[in-house]
């Protein structure tokens, strides 16, 4: 859904309801916690992996950021991600002047005194210098060291990763993000994550980078100067631009040191192709200029896979113990139709009654199909044989790693009531509409799971037919939510909805409505919705355990400039088996 203005030059065929809410919707100072002791062996060696590269860190956030983009060598850091509980997949980036074989040591010291994996990868133009190998024969539940040699001996900075665990499983902690525009300011849920080192596995939800040019999403009255230049200046269209957009996200300090510091597991959303995107086209792709969308979607993908720690696989799972199974989804691109386009269905409308009728019509027509799809009929089966078995071996908890919300989310329909006189004209247009089409007992955002109800249908079914403990992590919307899911009256599970690490909330456009009138007003409009934020940027640190999900969100003092300072925290409990939070 398209997150600004429309745009001077490019054709935005955005829902009139959906748009303002995808793009934005929704204090005390807190110092970084200390190391959870766990047992003393995972204690202090996440000592050791904060405070031992406690140097490699400080330079990191010394260095300007141009000088960290570009050169020779090792120029991004390290990164970790894909974990087993024996395995780990490792990531760096060497440029040379021709094809680099490089050694890769995995220890459980940071001397390395002792390599207990090893091998050898090679850096090459092909793949932007990016390298990545997989490490095996690990331990289970086990914090780990790993660099990179050059044949030189030069050496990269050392990343601390870990493996999942296997077996019984008393906790465990996801660090979860999502939309990290690089324009609007500092990436501080990152800083602060690091610093607090009490996660087990970073998680992002997508919107990891952002594809407009400079002046579109942020404005240039938004830019935040002091972040230094976003290259390329244009929009990213051709490979050497998506490369490019990614090292400029990839030098940021704080990105990085989270990389060296935690494995992550990360799934892309629209942005890291272009806005609304789906698996045949994009609102923010016009062919007859920017060439086929096939081409553009294979260049995005193949980008994200050579600068992220990710495996090439669209989807996948990951057991962590007996206590959870993750579900890595694709949303986006595998197999999604196109979103529907209210704003079309509304279009040569006139008069309130004829806009109902249509809005009434599409309800009980095209939005009610049977047969439409999100995931894909291949990734849905996938995703059902995978609850039923994650529920028949024991997992405690069933947890969907996907981007946009799955949760019922209907306009406020007094909403209108609310907007001052000094709303812009476009969002006083988009609000309106959105009213009318809860007035017809439709949802306002048509890019997420609310687009697509006989999908999410067969999702819950699923769910209940395994008898699943479900619990739904989503990014996208910019804003915090947390949602009691139901199907036909029976709970289904939860869903915690992240807010963004830069990206603005409501209060960014919605700033003559009080925040807390907006969500209480949306609480108020939506059964399953049991609590939202709508003005806070941040992250969620979520601690399963087999009595409860309890998950804190933490709330950044702001982006405008570098601080690990929080404004504030909120924290929901989510029973096992209960399908209920509590706020």
């Amino acid at each position: 859904m398209c997150p600004c203005p429309p745009i001077e030059g490019k054709t935005c065929h955005v829902t009139a309801t959906g748009a303002i809410y995808r793009a934005t919707m929704f204090k005390t100072d807190s110092a970084p916690q200390p190391d959870r002791p766990d047992n003393q062996s995972k204690a202090a060696i996440s000592r050791r992996g904060l405070f031992g590269l406690a140097g490699a860190g400080a330079a990191l956030a010394a260095a300007p950021i141009h000088a960290q983009s570009f050169g020779k060598g090792f120029t991004h850091n390290v990164a970790s991600g894909e974990p087993g509980p024996d395995k780990v997949l490792l990531w760096t980036r060497y440029v040379a002047d021709a094809d680099t074989r490089l050694e890769w040591q995995v220890s459980d010291t940071e001397d390395f005194a002792q390599v207990l994996s090893g091998g050898e990868a090679t850096a090459t133009p092909a793949r932007d210098w990016c390298v990545k190998s997989v490490a095996s024969g690990l331990r289970p539940d086990s914090w780990y060291f790993f660099r990179f040699v050059a044949p030189d001996g030069t050496m990269s900075p050392i990343g601390r990763t870990r493996t999942l665990p296997q077996g019984p499983t008393d906790t465990f902690k996801l660090a979860v993000f999502s939309c990290s525009n690089y324009g609007f300011g500092w990436f501080n849920a990152y800083a602060h994550a690091a610093a607090a080192n009490d996660a087990d596995l970073a998680v992002h939800l997508g919107d990891y980078i952002y594809e407009y040019g400079i002046g579109t999403y942020p404005s240039r009255d938004q830019i935040n100067t002091a972040r230094g230049t976003l290259a390329p200046d244009t929009e990213i269209v051709a490979l050497t631009d998506y490369r490019l957009r990614y090292a400029t996200y990839r030098a940021d300090p704080d990105l990085q040191r989270l990389h060296q510091v935690l494995p992550m597991i990360a799934v892309w959303d629209d942005h890291e192709s272009t806005n609304d995107s789906w698996k045949d086209g994009a609102q923010n792709h016009q062919p007859e200029t920017e060439g086929e969308w096939s081409v553009r979607k294979a260049i995005a993908k193949q980008v994200y896979r050579e600068w992220m720690p990710v495996s090439d696989e669209p989807y996948a799972s990951y057991d962590v113990g007996d206590l959870a199974t993750l579900f890595r989804l694709d949303t986006r691109l595998e197999g999604r139709e196109e979103q529907f386009n209210l704003a079309k269905i509304l279009e040569g409308k006139d008069n309130p009654q004829a806009m109902l009728a249509a809005l009434a019509a599409f309800r009980d027509g095209d939005w009610a199909d049977p047969e439409r799809q999100l995931l894909g009929a291949a990734q849905d089966q996938w995703l059902a044989e995978g609850l039923s078995a994650s529920s028949s071996r024991g997992a405690q908890w069933q947890v969907l790693v996907q981007q946009v919300l799955m949760g019922k989310l209907a306009a406020p329909k007094g909403m209108v009531d609310l907007m001052g006189d000094d709303i812009p004209d476009f969002a006083r247009i988009r609000l309106t509409a959105a009213t009318m089409a809860s007035e017809a007992g439709l949802p306002q955002n048509m890019d997420a799971w609310d687009g697509y109800p006989a999908a999410r249908d067969r999702v819950f079914e699923a769910a209940l037919e395994a008898d699943a403990n479900l619990l739904v992590l989503a990014g996208d919307t910019h804003n915090g939510w947390g949602f009691e899911l139901t199907h036909e009256g029976a709970n289904v599970g939860v869903e915690l909805g992240v807010c963004s690490v830069s990206s603005p909330g409501l209060e960014g456009y919605l700033s003559a409505i009080p925040s807390d009138q907006m969500a209480a007003a949306l609480v108020g409009e939506n059964s399953e919705l049991i609590w939202a934020d709508t003005s806070q940027r941040g992250y969620m640190l979520v601690e399963l355990t087999p009595e409860r999900a309890v998950t804190e969100y933490r709330f950044v003092s702001g982006i405008k400039s570098r601080s690990t300072a929080l404004a504030g925290t909120k924290r929901i409990v989510s029973e096992a088996g209960s399908g209920k939070l509590e706020v």
